[in-house]
């Protein structure tokens, strides 16, 4: 497997460059090292895993801000400072050592954008390789620093391209370079795409050796993703950044709306889905989960719609990162009985606003269902033997938690609700989640428990277990970079955008992915039972729609983080406290008080990350972010 490789040649990688912090690093002087590293195909193709090393780990909260950087989840206020995706959310991002710095230091993308540079200035000179594999491993390399400049461009707005590794003969002031325009980097990023998309294969030839390395259908999905963000309101024609200019005068950002930006992602999505098909890519469905148990139809479908995320290369999965996924199983999961040591921190805590968010039984948001009981949502009430699937028969949990559609009940788990896993998967035999003060899942110590009375289901495999209440074995999968429903959804997004008014086109697709839900599609579930039955017919209405369709989907895989910013809605969400319920309280009546947690500010300044001050310092020619 890849991951192996590009972890033991990340060190070999750094012997072969110089670490200084210039973002446009030049080439090193120790060349005949450099050298040796294309000598034979075996060197060549270790460099190459070099490339890959600097792929942010998308599975760990210190790596990856849009886990724990914005509403979705929260975690207990003593990991405030500690934990940089809280302190993020909290509003104490800084410019002297901004947390997730991806511009300078030892985790810069620019040093992976020179390493894929100097890979591909040599690797033409690798004696006996044949053409096919240059042209292959060029791709992969071309994809990756493609993707390093996205993951810069998604985070700062305009960067620095850095096109070439610069000659050890440069000037200072050559290495001193200005921000690119937006525009710029976003073309020069899919012209990458669009280089890497023509000689990349349709499918790996050697999946064991090879899985995890970039392939045809995952450069045509990220280009599709690299036009959404192009085409969404923050950088398409934003009038807050239309007077940030270089250091010449010239506009760094848009001018003006493109809506033409709309249907080139909507042609790249359609192409993404058409290519991601003919490699026998589909969505996860129920008839693919491997039932030992013969399970009724409820709880064969949580189970399923959990695998869509944890079964490790299912077919919906266009791309992963194979890295361990322990650590989030270790933050998620809540402990199910009395554990002698801790071997589960259970933290990881979606909020009630996500809880919220998922639909009603009947497909539609809670607070349009025309049966959902909205106003006594957070009211108790006992459940029934036909709830016994969902909730502890007998028990009490809140309104809120009850006739709610299947993805809450396979992506969350609450207090008094079943969990299938850890051993027991029998549909008489589920574990409880009792989570009141005093009982399993609350309080372990102080940075150990779920301050919202939440656990992201969805993020823990159903194999995963705990040994003997004191070790967590947990059954690693590949964690989702991009997957099918998500491509879905962004051609149904572009295209609503396109078009004067949504058709059945646009319902298609988002219909799809509610269909492997149980739902019946948009048209229909609004119809029937929402209090704005026309919604689906207009294009605000579908968009919003939409959106609530990706932040259901997606959630807890880092999409909404990314999402709300590029629609220039995370203003909206991030000015409103952040709610879970009463979770030291011993009985239910108190335990089902909505409680404040925290009042977050967010402003404008924020939706781009700040460059640390001592890279404007070095560089003058530098434009630091509006606001910081």
């Amino acid at each position: 497997m890849i991951k192996y490789k590009y972890i033991l040649v990340f060190l070999l990688a750094m012997t072969f460059m110089s670490c200084e912090k210039d973002y446009l690093n030049v080439v090193p002087d120790n060349l005949a090292t450099l050298d040796l590293a294309f000598t034979n195909q075996y060197n060549a193709e270790k460099y190459l895993y070099g490339c890959y090393s600097y792929l942010p780990d998308p599975s760990r909260v210190g790596n990856n801000p849009a886990l724990a950087a914005g509403d979705e989840v929260w975690y207990p206020e003593v990991l405030s400072t500690s934990n940089s995706g809280m302190a993020v959310a909290q509003g104490f991002q800084n410019i002297t050592s901004p947390r997730f710095d991806y511009w300078r230091g030892f985790r810069s993308l620019y040093i992976g954008i020179r390493t894929c540079n100097i890979f591909l200035e040599n690797v033409d000179k690798v004696p006996g390789l044949d053409d096919y594999l240059k042209r292959q491993w060029a791709a992969e390399a071309n994809f990756l620093k493609a993707y390093y400049h996205f993951y810069l461009l998604r985070m700062y707005g305009p960067i620095v391209i850095n096109d070439k590794a610069i000659s050890v003969t440069a000037s200072t002031e050559d290495v001193k370079a200005e921000r690119n325009t937006l525009e710029e980097g976003f073309e020069y990023v899919i012209g990458l795409l669009d280089k890497a998309i023509a000689d990349l294969p349709v499918t790996l030839q050697f999946e064991d050796e090879d899985m995890g390395r970039i392939t045809k259908p995952i450069a045509a999905a990220m280009k599709t993703r690299v036009l959404m963000t192009y085409a969404s309101p923050l950088f398409n024609g934003n009038p807050v950044y239309s007077g940030m200019t270089n250091s010449e005068g010239t506009p760094l950002f848009p001018q003006s709306y493109d809506e033409s930006k709309w249907l080139r992602a909507a042609n790249a999505a359609k192409e993404a889905i058409d290519i991601c098909q003919s490699a026998g890519m589909s969505l996860y469905q129920k008839e693919d989960y491997a039932d030992p148990f013969q399970q009724n139809d409820t709880t064969l479908m949580k189970a399923a719609l959990r695998c869509r995320i944890t079964e490790k290369w299912n077919k919906e999965l266009i791309w992963g990162h194979t890295s361990s996924t322990t650590d989030i199983q270790y933050q998620a999961m809540p402990r199910l009985y009395g554990y002698t040591t801790n071997p589960v921190a259970s933290r990881h805590a979606p909020t009630l606003r996500v809880a919220e968010m998922y639909y009603s039984e009947n497909g539609v948001p809670i607070n349009e269902d025309v049966s959902f009981d909205y106003e006594n949502r957070y009211k108790r009430r006992s459940a029934e033997t036909e709830d016994r699937f969902h909730v502890e028969p007998g028990q009490q949990t809140a309104i809120l938690n009850f006739n709610r559609e299947t993805r809450f009940y396979a992506d969350l788990s609450f207090d008094r609700g079943t969990w299938f896993g850890n051993g027991r998967e029998l549909d008489t035999d589920p574990w409880y989640i009792h989570g009141r003060r005093g009982e399993f899942a609350s309080v372990f110590e102080v940075s150990q428990y779920s301050v919202t009375g939440y656990w992201p289901k969805k993020l823990i495999n159903i194999k995963t277990t705990v040994r003997n209440g004191t070790s967590l074995n947990a059954d690693r999968y590949a964690f989702p970079i991009i997957r099918l429903a998500d491509l879905y959804l962004y051609y149904a997004e572009a295209l609503n955008e396109v078009k004067g008014t949504p058709d059945n086109e646009v319902y298609e697709y988002i219909d799809l992915v509610r269909e492997r839900a149980g739902l019946d599609g948009v048209v229909q579930s609004w119809a029937n039972h929402s209090n704005e039955p026309t919604k689906p017919s207009t294009k605000s209405g579908m968009r919003e729609i939409i959106q609530q369709e990706r932040m259901i989907e997606l959630a807890f895989e880092g999409a909404r983080f990314w999402d709300l910013r590029r629609w220039k809605l995370t203003e909206r969400y991030m000015n409103k406290p952040i709610k879970g319920w009463n979770v030291l309280a011993q009985d239910a009546e108190d335990y089902y008080n909505v409680k404040t947690l925290y009042n977050p500010s967010f402003t404008q300044k924020d939706y781009l990350w700040p460059i640390a001050e001592g890279e404007i310092v070095n560089n003058p020619n530098l434009i630091q972010n509006p606001g910081w």
